[in-house]
């Protein structure tokens, strides 16, 4: 091998390293880029007889320095931030619309048990009881404010839903694209080409999360929630599908042959998983409790102001009205059934959907979404209705097997809600019945509550005589003796009545229709305190102690996702360095580099010059 040739080795080996060098400078701000790095190797020794002669350097391979664990990390990484950094940003949202005084519940709903106080105080001024119901109309109006807000956050989480659809499927186009760009260069294939594939994953994890499978040609699989997003050089493409029971909600869906495929939501991450868990674990459940709120308040204050009267002496009417309980046929229901909806029993209500199914003749109650079974009674007809949780369902038309309808008890109750009272005078400040006690009674009860059981019969009342036989039996007006036992209530024509105490036999009470313009207070206490009232949770929980918890439930939610991803992101962090200290382009190191391979150039074009010297040596002396 001539000095030449082997100089000219050396010199295009190191043009090829200084290339490389610049390179790396050139991209040390690129995203994504993986610094490269020539790897040089000796050519084999030329066989002279007495020995081996050397015949330069050879550039054995353009090596891109990636550690494929570290990016594995990264993707899981990116995907477990994307997921947190969405869910984090809108439970904070919501804890703040629920926490702060100025737009929560709070406020208006202890102005309106104070506005009731001053009833209590002044039964008879017009001033006092206006007050109340304008109390009552602005509870109802932040009820409504409220869960309009929460509408507004869903469809703004459904509107940056579909808008990272749109980015994950441009995404998943181009790395499908460059699969089929390295793939059909084998083993030639560019690092950078690499490094663009690997960041648009990166992104795409980021979004839907990801799972990567490296094939044998050198593409990369991508895989989300199961199902397959980038298979070779074919890209999958996510949709937002109209989700069966509710038009207005979309779900997200794979594209397939067969149609779209749902994408289970707790199997997603990214932004993508983040937006959909805010929705179904956060907001979804934070609009149902608002919803059941809304409901207990208004059932409640109506249910008390029905037990009543009025100021004109009038059975006292509903304040309040609340929307029922909406219930949706899926989209692929074949028969022709229907529900009425109705709430049955505010203290069982517990605000989740409900699916209703009907498989082998009979209808089954489940939770939606886990499918876990629900205790149901009756037959679903008007007579004997479904009572599930709370709720009555009458069943019309002919249902066909396999149809499913999905129950929503408390969730459209908040936007509904409103003040259907406005005149001062209808408020039912009053109880409906004085009692009077007989002087002769020898035991020690007294009248406690006094309430209105039906307008109607109440209407046509004028007095009642309640005599006990004894102390275990009584009569009304002389009629047929009826049981008693200590605290039961004594019921007449749309009246009752509870006692105090231990009647005696003989023991009487003298019943009158309390007269119009009352200033008695009895059922204005009653009303001022249903606020402490446990109706909830099977009367275990009053409704502040509710709404309190709708607040802590949330801020809690949005305590742990903040938690949640400042951990994350410290991970994230530690991974982004691990990678950058393989990956990363250092400007010293390449200086370094750059000097050396310099240095190293010149001195083999020193070579090709001293090989050409040595050739014009020989030629001159040719020419003597």
């Amino acid at each position: 091998m001539s000095v030449l040739s082997t100089g000219s080795s050396a010199l295009l080996a190191f043009q090829r390293a200084l290339g490389t060098v610049s390179h790396n400078v050139a991209n040390v701000n690129t995203e994504g880029y993986s610094r490269q790095r020539v790897d040089l190797a000796a050519r084999p020794g030329q066989n002279t007889g007495v020995g081996y002669v050397g015949q330069g350097v050879a550039v054995q391979q353009l090596q891109r320095l990636a550690d494929g664990l570290n990016f594995a990390r990264q993707v899981d990484s990116s995907g477990e931030l994307g997921r947190l950094t969405q869910l984090g940003a809108y439970a904070d949202r919501l804890d703040g619309l629920l926490s702060n005084t100025a737009t929560g519940l709070a406020k208006p709903f202890a102005s309106f048990f104070s506005a009731a106080q001053g009833v209590v105080a002044e039964p008879g001024s017009a001033i006092a009881r206006q007050a109340m119901l304008d109390s009552a109309d602005q509870l109802a109006a932040r009820f409504r404010s409220v869960d309009s807000q929460l509408v507004a956050m869903g469809s703004e989480a459904d509107q940056r839903l579909a808008a990272t659809v749109d980015t994950a499927n441009q995404l998943a186009g181009e790395i499908a694209k460059l699969n089929q760009q390295i793939a059909s260069s084998g083993s030639n294939a560019s690092p950078d080409l690499m490094d663009q594939r690997d960041l648009r994953i990166q992104k795409l994890a980021g979004l839907t999360g990801a799972q990567v499978v490296p094939q044998d040609d050198g593409s990369l699989n991508v895989f989300s929630g199961g199902q397959a997003l980038v298979v070779g050089t074919r890209a999958g493409k996510l949709t937002l599908a109209p989700d069966p029971y509710r038009l207005d909600r979309k779900v997200l869906s794979l594209d397939t042959p067969a149609g779209p495929v749902k994408l289970p939501s707790g199997a997603l991450s990214g932004e993508v998983g983040g937006l959909m868990e805010f929705r179904e674990r956060v907001l979804d459940p934070a609009r149902a409790d608002l919803g059941r709120m809304a409901t207990a308040f208004a059932s409640t204050m109506n249910a008390q102001n029905r037990a009543g009267v009025d100021y004109t002496g009038a059975a006292g009417t509903d304040l309040f009205a609340i929307p029922a309980p909406r219930i949706d046929g899926h989209a692929a229901n074949t028969g022709t059934a229907t529900f009425t909806a109705s709430i049955a029993d505010v203290s069982a209500l517990k605000g989740p959907d409900i699916e209703m199914r009907y498989a082998g003749g009979t209808w089954s109650a489940v939770r939606a979404g886990s499918g876990e079974p629900l205790a149901m009674t009756g037959t679903g007809t008007a007579a004997d209705p479904f009572v599930v949780e709370g709720v009555s369902l009458v069943a019309a038309g002919a249902p066909a097997n396999g149809d499913r309808f999905l129950l929503r008890p408390t969730s459209e109750a908040a936007a509904g809600i409103a003040l259907v009272q406005r005149d001062g005078n209808r408020i039912a400040a009053a109880a409906p019945l004085r009692a009077q006690v007989d002087p002769a009674n020898l035991g020690n009860a007294k009248p406690g509550a006094l309430q209105v059981t039906d307008a109607t019969q109440f209407a046509s009342f004028t007095t009642a005589t309640v005599e006990f036989i004894d102390a275990n039996s009584y009569t009304i007006d002389g009629g047929a003796p009826i049981a008693y036992a200590p605290g039961a209530t004594i019921a007449g024509n749309g009246w009752s009545m509870t006692l105090e105490g231990t009647p005696g036999a003989g023991d009487g009470f003298t019943l009158s229709r309390t007269p119009a313009r009352s200033t008695d207070n009895g059922n204005a206490r009653q009303i001022a305190a249903l606020d402490a009232k446990s109706v909830l949770d099977g009367g275990t929980t009053d409704i502040t102690t509710g709404l309190s918890r709708i607040t802590a439930r949330v801020g809690a939610e949005s305590q742990h996702a903040q938690m949640n991803l400042d951990a994350q992101q410290v991970l994230h962090d530690q991974v982004v360095a691990e990678r950058d200290s393989v990956s990363g382009v250092n400007l010293d190191e390449e200086a370094a580099d750059m000097l050396r391979y310099q240095q190293a150039y010149q001195a083999a074009a020193q070579v090709i010059a001293t090989a050409d010297s040595m050739f014009q040596t020989l030629l001159g002396a040719v020419r003597r």
